[in-house]
Order: C-alpha cells, then sequence, then structure tokens
C-alpha cells in the first residue's frame, strides 16, 4: 500500500491521526448501515418473492376464465362488451426514507362513474357470459397486489443500489484510506524517531567536543 506523499512533521502526524480516528468511526457506521440494509433487504426479497408468486397465480387463474370466455363468445362481442371502462383509476405516489433510501409508496384510488361501489362490470349480463364476470372480479381483486408487487420490487432495486454504494465507501475506507493512513503515520513515526536519534547523537557529540576542549 503507497503512503501519503507528506511531510514528516508531528503537525502532520496530528493530522493524520485526527484523520484515521474519524475515517474508522466512518467505516464502522457504513459497515452496520451496510449489515441493516443487507437484514431488510433480505426481508424485502423474501416479500416480493411470496407476493410474486400469488400475483402470478391470481393472473393465471383470471387469464384462464378470460380464455374460456372467448372460447363461448365471439371475439367482437368481448371487445364491445370492455370497450368502455366502469370507471378510472388515480394513482397516488409518496416515498417514505428507509436507511437514508428514498423508497416509493403506491396508493391507487378506483374512481367510479356510477355511485354503487359493487358494481364494477362495464357491460350488462344479458349478452355476457359467466366467465366474464369471474375474470373481470378476479382482475379487478389483482390490483392491489398487483400495485404492492411494483412497489416492493422498486425498493428492491433502489436498496439494492444503495447496498452497493455503501459496500464500495466501506471499502474504500477499510482497503485503501485506512491502511494508507496507518503506513504513513508508522513512517512518520519513523522519520521522527530517527530525527530525535540524530539530534540526540549530535549533541552528544557536541558534549565530547566540548568536554576535550575543557
Amino acid at each position: 500500500m503507497a503512503r501519503l506523499n507528506v511531510n514528516p512533521t508531528r503537525m502532520e502526524m496530528t493530522r493524520l491521526k485526527a484523520r484515521l480516528k474519524t475515517s474508522t468511526r466512518g467505516h464502522k457506521l457504513l459497515k452496520d448501515k451496510q449489515d441493516e440494509l443487507m437484514r431488510q433487504f433480505i426481508g424485502m426479497i423474501k416479500e416480493n418473492k411470496d407476493l410474486r408468486e400469488k400475483v402470478e397465480d391470481e393472473l393465471k387463474d383470471a387469464f384462464a376464465d378470460v380464455l374460456l370466455a372467448r372460447g363461448v363468445s365471439p371475439s367482437e362481442m368481448l371487445d364491445e362488451a370492455l370497450a368502455i371502462p366502469k370507471g378510472s383509476i388515480r394513482l397516488n405516489i409518496s416515498t417514505r426514507n428507509l436507511m437514508s433510501v428514498n423508497v416509493p409508496e403506491m396508493e391507487f384510488v378506483h374512481e367510479k362513474t356510477t355511485e354503487d361501489e359493487e358494481d364494477i362490470y362495464p357491460y350488462g349480463f344479458m349478452s355476457t357470459t359467466s366467465q366474464l364476470d369471474d375474470a373481470v372480479v378476479k382482475l379487478s381483486n389483482i390490483l392491489p397486489n398487483l400495485l404492492k408487487l411494483a412497489e416492493i420490487e422498486k425498493a428492491c432495486q433502489l436498496m439494492a443500489d444503495e447496498i452497493e454504494s455503501t459496500r464500495r465507501r466501506v471499502n474504500a475506507l477499510e482497503y485503501m484510506t485506512i491502511p494508507q493512513l496507518k503506513e504513513t503515520i508508522a513512517y512518520i513515526r519513523m522519520k521522527l524517531e530517527e530525527n530525535e536519534r540524530s539530534s540526540i547523537t549530535r549533541l552528544m557529540k557536541v558534549k565530547d567536543m566540548i568536554s576535550k576542549e575543557e
């Protein structure tokens, strides 16, 4: 490890010791942050996996009903029945701070065109099948979990980026900054001790010269 290019003085050694103390403290704080980020990240990954499997199963079930509906009804009729939506979706997005990472929080509001909150069908029942009704209900019920899945996956991505950034900073302190400071401090200490020994040697020689003259 290459040492820093500094003058070997006591003032410089004092300054480097202060830097070393700060760097060591910063390394510990960043390492603790990295460990906590990893703990929360692993929990979010498990939650994401479970929720993704649930959503995929629900979507598979809903799409099966859609295929059944298309199998017993003309495609033109289904397209006409679903052409005009019953309501609209408004998405509210905010953020929360999680270990210095701003992760998203999403909430959707289902705005309907009728006062009947239970009425989610954009068509009449005379020309449609029960399979289409089941598909509409299932797809409507999937929306909250689908939105939650998107929220968790985005949070996992942001957490992974923060973990990588923190890891690089921890490694830079652990394997470069702190060793450089320690090596430079040791070098300055060695130089100061050499200078001190040289000064003592010169003083002893001067003392011997004075003694001989006397």
